[in-house]
């Protein structure tokens, strides 16, 4: 399987109040369990079936997904920012497997 890495953008600074736009990519193959391989097996089922969004501990934002979500999941979302603060990032694959990825935001 392809390496899995999971991207999240998210500004370093922004005003108090200000409505910022969070952007998470994972690049992940998403199996379906349908597809064959060249010796004609089916290639089992291996998808990120959820995804969550944390700012301080606070869950923010929660997705769960489906095998007929496309490879590469991208999210985007708009945040109120209050304070400072760190957003954590957390995508769960079929077996348990996560993927994380955390980033900081200042409020000035």
């Amino acid at each position: 399987m392809a390496k899995v890495k999971p991207r999240v953008k998210v500004p370093k600074t922004a005003d108090a109040g200000e409505i910022i736009e969070i952007k998470t990519l994972i690049s992940h193959p998403m199996h379906s369990g349908r597809a064959v391989d060249g010796d004609g097996n089916l290639v089992p089922r291996q998808i990120i079936h959820s995804f969550q969004a944390s700012f301080n501990g606070k869950l923010v934002m929660s997705v769960d997904l489906k095998p007929s979500v496309s490879a590469n999941p991208f999210f985007t979302f708009p945040f109120k920012a209050t304070a400072s603060g760190t957003f954590d990032f957390i995508w769960i694959e079929d077996g348990g497997k996560e993927y994380t990825k955390s980033k900081k935001i200042s409020i000035g």
